[in-house]
């Protein structure tokens, strides 16, 4: 016998139905078959028709049926479901497969798998609903074209990202900080958004419009709130609102502007406010919008799992170094 197994084929199920009729035994038919006899018996047990009879052209029709090829997510309805119920949660596919894998302490999914699984979803089924589980809403996958912005760059006291301490790239040391609004549809409406470099932890304040002056007044409350050693430098794009930025200098933080036309200098907080769009769509009306839901939405995305931090949470990472510097300074 041959040391690989392979399928029964179609022209050994003939064999196996001739021989049968015969009335050969089991152990005679493997041997012509050069089968081995639990093969044979498996053969006839399983893919015999309901009037116990076997024919070759039911016995391959009974093996294909019983050869699922389709996706884990359609094999297993448990799984599946907690899928789906993350995903509306706002996960992705990969912090899902990520989380799952850290509270398992085994692989219980990859990420590939979800996204197959949606897309096959929108392909069998042509009900393109299926695409707003995924975080951008895309019903085909790969890149979109983005048009580029034309950031000002004339600003006062401005200093440029070049001259910003190599520390603050490598994401080793907390207190590094991005900062951008958020613009919506209706004139004049703008969320701050400021994001720690290393946590990824991000603050989000209604502003009552675009003015330099107020912009500057609530990154000020903010960064008084905290301890000096997590308020050290923050990274603004070109935008006169941030005009007013020398009055951080006061409390010790230190402001610096990324060249003209280079927004994704400072990605951490662009990645945050794309991330955010899921849940705050340009067409939010912020008149509307209650200080308990916006706080509500941030909270979801701080306590959301992400690769980068290895599965833990921006707040559970902002936590743990504000406790470890007033510790050191108590």
């Amino acid at each position: 016998m041959g040391s690989k197994y392979n399928q029964i084929s179609m022209e050994e199920r003939c064999y196996i139905s001739q021989l049968r009729k015969e009335g050969k035994t089991i152990r005679k038919i493997a041997t012509t078959l050069d089968r081995s006899p639990s093969s044979i018996s498996r053969e006839l047990l399983n893919n015999c028709s309901p009037s116990h009879s076997y024919t070759p052209t039911y016995a391959n029709l009974a093996a294909k049926s019983k050869r699922w090829k389709g996706s884990k997510l359609e094999r297993n309805l448990e799984l599946q479901t907690l899928v789906l119920s993350l995903l509306k949660q706002g996960l992705s596919p990969e912090q899902i497969s990520g989380r799952l894998a850290q509270i398992n302490d085994k692989h219980i999914i990859s990420y590939e798998t979800i996204y197959r699984f949606i897309y096959s979803q929108i392909k069998k089924y042509k009900d393109y609903s299926w695409r707003h589980y995924l975080p951008y809403s895309k019903s085909k996958r790969g890149h979109r074209k983005l048009k580029a912005s034309n950031p000002t760059s004339f600003i006062k006291n401005r200093v440029s990202i070049h001259q910003r301490p190599l520390v603050v790239s490598d994401r080793t040391q907390p207190g590094h900080w991005e900062a951008d609004l958020m613009l919506f549809s209706k004139y004049g409406q703008a969320l701050l958004v400021m994001q720690d470099r290393l946590s990824r932890f991000i603050v989000l304040n209604k502003q009552p419009n675009k003015s330099a002056q107020p912009i500057a007044n609530q990154m000020l409350n903010l960064f008084k709130k905290l301890p000096a050693s997590v308020r050290q430098t923050i990274t603004f794009d070109n935008g006169t609102e941030f005009a007013k930025h020398y009055l951080l200098n006061k409390i010790g933080v230190h402001t610096y502007f990324c060249d003209t036309h280079s927004p994704w200098q400072k990605g951490s907080v662009e990645n945050a406010i794309g991330r955010m769009r899921r849940v705050l769509p340009r067409k939010t009306d912020l008149a509307i919008l209650s200080k308990n839901t916006l706080q509500a939405r941030v909270m979801a995305y701080n306590h959301t799992p992400r690769k980068c931090l290895g599965y833990l949470t921006p707040a559970e990472v902002f936590i743990n170094q504000v406790l470890h510097f007033k510790c050191e300074s108590t």
